[in-house]
C-alpha cells in the first residue's frame, strides 16, 4: 500500500466532503469542502491500516481536511464537473423512456448511483428509480429534488 500523493502535491477533491464526526467545531453532515476543490497535501497517514488518508489543506476555505485517496485526483488530471453525485436525490425534468415506451414520469425522484464523467453526449447519471431498473440519465434531464441538509452555499458551482 503505497501512497499516490506525497507532501506539497496539489490535488482535486472529486466529490463533497462532509464532516464525519472527525473534524472539530463543526455538526455532523456539515459540508466541509466542495467537489472540484483544490488543495495541497499536507501529510499522509493510514486508517484502520488498509486505507490511505491525506490531510490536504485547502486554501480557499482554509481547512485542513482528511480524504481518502479514491476522493482525489491529481490537480492537471481532466476534470468534468458534474451538478449532482453518488446518492443524490434527483428528480426528472422530463418523463424517461426506453424505445417510445415511458418508463419514468417527469418530476419522479430517483437517487443516483453512479457519475459518468465521460460520456460521449455529456455528463449522465445512473439513477435508481424505486420499484425499476436503474436508468443511464443525462444531466440535463435531470433537477434538485430537495435541497441537502446543512449546504447554505447556493453558488452556481458544479
Amino acid at each position: 500500500m503505497r501512497p499516490q500523493y506525497d507532501y506539497g502535491d496539489e490535488v482535486r477533491v472529486v466529490r463533497n466532503v462532509r464532516n464525519d464526526g472527525t473534524f472539530p467545531g463543526e455538526s455532523t453532515g456539515t459540508l466541509l469542502v466542495r467537489r472540484g476543490s483544490t488543495g495541497f497535501v499536507k501529510d499522509v497517514g493510514t486508517f484502520l491500516q488498509d486505507q490511505i488518508i491525506y490531510s490536504v489543506h485547502f486554501l480557499d476555505a482554509d481547512r485542513i481536511v482528511g480524504c481518502r485517496e479514491e476522493e482525489l485526483i491529481p490537480v492537471d488530471a481532466p476534470w468534468v464537473p458534474s451538478r449532482f453525485e453518488f446518492r443524490d436525490k434527483v428528480a426528472t425534468r422530463i418523463p424517461l423512456g426506453i424505445q417510445g415506451q415511458v418508463l419514468v414520469e417527469a418530476g419522479e425522484i430517483g437517487e443516483v448511483i453512479k457519475v459518468v464523467r465521460d460520456h460521449p453526449d455529456g455528463v449522465a447519471y445512473h439513477v435508481h428509480f424505486l420499484d425499476r431498473n436503474t436508468l443511464l440519465v443525462p444531466e440535463t434531464a435531470l433537477t434538485e429534488s430537495e435541497p441537502a441538509i446543512n449546504d447554505t452555499d447556493n453558488s452556481s458551482e458544479p
